[in-house]
């Protein structure tokens, strides 16, 4: 038999305790005991802090937990529950597990939280970042598109609801001129005018940056949704106020509709979409539902696009030319160089029919080289007819002016021509007053060649005094919905007279655009200081090959050129007439 010295033993498990305590005292997890009645019997630090000042009621009005621990007692399994605790106005997520044990016949519950706030904040960013939009909260297309398959999966035969594809007017203006912040901040309350009168059962979406996608649902008829789209328009029409400046915005909207334009929301959306962009065709800042139409006329849209990328392969693109002429003396001034498309037929596109597109696919640039190389190819052809001090205008698009990319290797083409300074560049008013590239950088390598400058289609877009103070563009060229019957119309004539002032006044010649008869041009001559014109009125696009069927002529006689061709064509349509790119 082993002797035991009691008082030993006694002073030794007494210690083994006071270790223990202090080593659950100190656990990083915060540990708790209570009895089956919900007393608590031990509390940790960390289960302290956990709670707050006052562990014991916080943990039991912890309804989960007195659940939780309820649930372990009675079937002797271990408990994990996810616990919100609200401490000092800040939230904690606690990870607790609840474990049953039974000591000197009485049962208790082991509960071991584990705060997992900064994890569950960490998986809530990634949600959200998944299926929300950062700048607007709103849900992402992910979400919209997985709500409308619900939508459809149960829907009745007499279900309806409404897919309307919305985008900003004219956002990458807005964007440039004010800023990328001033532009993110529009975005954000132009949502929250377009979400306020939305009901819980629809959903509003930013699927990309200036681009939204909303779902009415239900909807009893078209006729109820086209009032809804159209008072949610007119709450867009009130300026927005950002950062101290007033701007205003518009939305183009295309609306489609389930059944009747498609059962699968790939298909509404794509419908919604063709609509949306006949509205942009059309005018901009209101609303359209989608018809079979469109349908076609997006097919067709596909054939145009296919023909134009196999025209610029085969080079099918040629330049017509359209003098500047002074109306007072009659002679020519300058030339206009007017790109061209030869169908399969041969026959002769204007530009309205494929400029646009051409700028939306990326390939204006390429037309645009083409232009130029076209005018170096013939450059004595031109001389011999026009004269070799008249200038030569090219237009370039306003996006391509603010792409330094873009205008770098133009303006290095020019300079390898050998005569630069012939050269006019018509850009239109949105490149001078946006706040990008083409002022700072553009501007000084085109002053450096000696290239002219020339606002292009002037009244037509975003005028801004202010930004017309500071270039120095040669030219402005009034656009012709000025031009037309202003003999017979005072506010056009009010305009103009403006406008004249104006350039006079910053040392800018003017060009009037688009004489068509002779009341337009005696108005000019009688009323106005305008010099130059340009119009059919004169001559239509004159083509290289009627240029090498012309013999030389002198200066003098040059106006009767443009005379005989005009007398002489009888077919507007193969001369290309229309806008003037």
């Amino acid at each position: 038999m082993i002797s035991v010295d009691q008082d030993k033993y006694r002073a030794a498990t007494g210690s083994e305790i006071e270790f223990l305590r202090g080593i659950i005292r100190m656990m990083p997890a915060g540990v708790s005991v209570q009895d089956e009645f919900g007393n608590i019997l031990l509390v940790n630090d960390a289960a302290a802090r956990m709670a707050g000042p006052s562990p014991q009621a916080p943990m039991r009005g912890l309804s989960q937990r007195r659940e939780a621990c309820e649930e372990a007692l009675r079937t002797g399994q271990v408990v994990v529950t996810e616990e919100v605790v609200k401490r000092n106005g800040a939230q904690q997520v606690l990870l607790t597990s609840h474990s049953a044990v039974r000591l000197s016949g009485r049962k208790f519950v082991i509960s071991a939280s584990t705060d997992i706030t900064e994890q569950k904040d960490f998986e809530d960013q990634l949600f959200r970042s998944a299926y929300f939009d950062s700048l607007t909260g709103l849900p992402s297309r992910r979400v919209i598109e997985h709500h409308a398959h619900s939508i459809i999966a149960r829907a009745g035969p007499r279900d309806r609801f409404a897919l309307a594809f919305l985008d900003i007017d004219n956002f990458k203006h807005i964007n440039d001129y004010y800023g990328h912040s001033i532009g993110d901040g529009l975005l954000v309350e132009l949502s929250k005018r377009l979400g306020r009168d939305l009901r819980d059962s629809d959903m509003l979406s930013r699927i990309s940056g200036d681009e939204f996608l909303l779902l009415l649902s239900p909807i009893e008829s078209a006729q109820d949704v086209d009032e809804f789209m159209k008072s949610t328009l007119s709450q867009l029409t009130a300026p927005f106020f950002i950062d101290g400046s007033e701007i205003f915005a518009s939305t183009s909207v295309g609306i489609s509709l389930y059944p009747d334009d498609g059962r699968a929301f790939e298909v509404l959306c794509q419908n919604a979409d063709l609509a949306m962009y006949r509205v942009k065709n059309e005018g901009k800042g209101a609303t359209a539902f989608f018809d079979a139409t469109m349908e076609r006329e997006a097919v067709a849209r596909m054939k145009i696009e296919q023909a134009l990328r196999l025209a610029i392969l085969e080079r099918r693109f040629c330049c017509a030319f359209q003098p500047k002429v002074d109306i007072r003396t009659h002679k020519v001034k300058g030339i206009e160089a007017l790109v061209r498309l030869r169908d399969d037929e041969g026959v002769i596109q204007a530009p309205g029919s494929f400029i646009n597109l051409a700028s939306e696919l990326g390939l204006i640039d390429e037309l645009t080289h083409l232009v130029l190389a076209e005018i170096v190819k013939s450059i004595d052809l031109i001389n011999d007819v026009f004269g070799a001090a008249s200038t030569i205008s090219i237009n370039v698009a306003a996006r391509q002016a603010s792409n330094t990319t873009f205008m770098a290797s133009f303006v290095r083409a020019l300079e390898e021509t050998g005569f630069p300074r012939r050269f006019m560049i018509e850009v239109t008013e949105d490149a001078f007053v946006a706040k990008g590239h083409f002022q700072c950088e553009i501007l000084p390598m085109l002053r450096r060649l000696g290239v002219g400058i020339s606002i292009d289609d002037f009244g037509t877009g975003f005028s801004s005094l202010s930004a017309l103070a500071d270039i120095t563009a040669d030219e402005i060229k009034i656009d012709r919905s000025f031009i037309t019957n202003i003999h017979l119309r005072p506010r056009s004539q009010g305009i103009l007279r403006a406008i004249e002032s104006l350039s006079e006044s910053l040392g800018m010649t003017v060009i009037a655009e688009g004489i068509e008869t002779y009341e337009e041009l005696a108005y000019l001559q009688a009323t106005s200081k305008i010099r130059y014109a340009q119009g059919y009125y004169f001559s239509q696009p004159i083509f290289l090959e009627q240029l090498k069927s012309v013999s030389p002529v002198t200066s003098s006689a040059r106006v009767e050129l443009a005379s005989r061709i005009r007398e002489q064509s009888r077919h507007p349509h193969l001369l290309g007439r229309g806008p003037q790119r």
